[in-house]
Parts: C-alpha cells; structure tokens; sequence
C-alpha cells in the first residue's frame, strides 16, 4: 500500500497528520514555493496543485493552511511586501522631513534585489488580473495607508496618505516595472530629493480650509 502524502489521514483529506506536517517548516515551505511560482508565472498561470508540487506537499495542505489560490496569494504578499510596510515607522520621526525619510524608506526596499524581485512578480499580477489586484489593494490599505492617515494632523488625512501612496507606487511602477528612462537610472539621490517634496506636501500641509469660516 502507497504511503500516504504529507498533510493527509485516514480522518480526512487535508488534515495534518501529526507533529510532521502541523510544522511552521511546513507551512514556510508551502509560502515559499508559493511565492516562487507567482513570481514565475504570474496569478494566473498558477494553481494550488503547482504550489503544492512546488513545495513537495499534496494540494489538500495547501487548501488546509491557506484555503483557495486567493488566500495563497494574499499571505504571499503580505510576506513579499512586509519590508514596505514598515514605512509608518518613520512618521515615528515627527512631521519634519518626513517626506524625505518617506521616500527614502520606500526607495530602499525596492532598491534591494532580495525585496525587489517578490515585489515585482506581486505588482505584475495585479496589473493583469482583478483578483490579484483586490488583495494588494486591501493590503495596501490595511497595513500602509490606513496606519499612515491615523498619524497625520491636517484635513482629509486618508486622501492624503493615498495620494502619498500613488506618487510612491507609481514611481515604482516607472522606474522597477515598466523601466522608463530616464527615471530607471536616475540616480537614487536625485530621485528622493525630487520625490521627498511632493510628499511632505501631501502629508503635512494644511491647505485651505474647507467650509464656511468660524470664529
């Protein structure tokens, strides 16, 4: 009788079958591999039977630690985007200069080839697919720009933290993923002192007063 696949028993398919596949090595290794075939192939392209294989587990743990390929997906970017989302730290700082230690923060983790390359397999899928698009946008959301609007002190504070996020996101768009010159070998200074302005702008000025006038 064949020996029964890792992550499978008797007491039903998908269940972990003791301390061998309830392991976090098991579950890494199921996050990586994951993370490994989206970046090779895309949203798409990718199923939870490639991870699994990927991984060397039956497609039924993959179901079980994660659920549908959506699920998958969204734990893959939140390891994949992690270092980015330490960004709200440098807020930490005070408003002062903030724009600066914004963008430098940000440019950092895509100027590191370890941090890049999952960065942009995730940014690529979601270009192309509405599903993929959802879960970095609620991501997004959720662990960035939500945190950033809840430490500003000036009028409309989430449009400003998603206008923040637009000129950081679409500066990584030009120069990481679609490679325009001459932004895409600008030198990395050049481009935070020329970015850096634009979002102190967006983070701590006031603007005008909205409504009628009090006093």
């Amino acid at each position: 009788m064949a020996p029964e696949a890792e992550g499978t028993d008797r007491r039903g398919r998908g269940r972990p079958a003791g301390r061998r596949s309830g392991t976090v090595e098991t579950r890494d290794r199921i996050l990586a591999a994951a993370r490994q075939e989206f970046a090779a192939r895309g949203y798409d392209a990718t199923s939870v039977r490639s991870i699994a294989k990927a991984a060397g587990v039956d497609p039924a743990l993959v179901h079980h630690y994660f659920g549908a390929k959506e699920q998958v997906f969204a734990a893959a970017t939140e390891v994949s985007f992690e270092p980015a989302f330490s960004v709200p730290d440098v807020l930490a700082g005070g408003l002062e200069g903030v724009g600066e230690r914004l963008a430098r923060s940000f440019v950092s983790v895509w100027e590191n080839p370890a941090t890049r390359a999952p960065m942009l397999a995730i940014v690529r899928s979601a270009v192309t697919n509405d599903t993929a698009a959802g879960v970095l946008r609620g991501i997004i959301l959720r662990r960035l720009l939500e945190r950033v609007a809840s430490e500003l002190r000036v009028p409309d504070p989430r449009l400003r933290a998603e206008l923040a996020g637009a000129q950081m996101l679409g500066m990584a768009m030009m120069r990481y993923v679609i490679k325009i010159e001459p932004l895409a070998s600008a030198d990395i200074e050049e481009v935070v002192a020329l970015v850096a302005p634009t979002l102190q702008r967006y983070l701590t000025d006031p603007g005008p007063v909205v409504g009628p006038a009090t006093g």
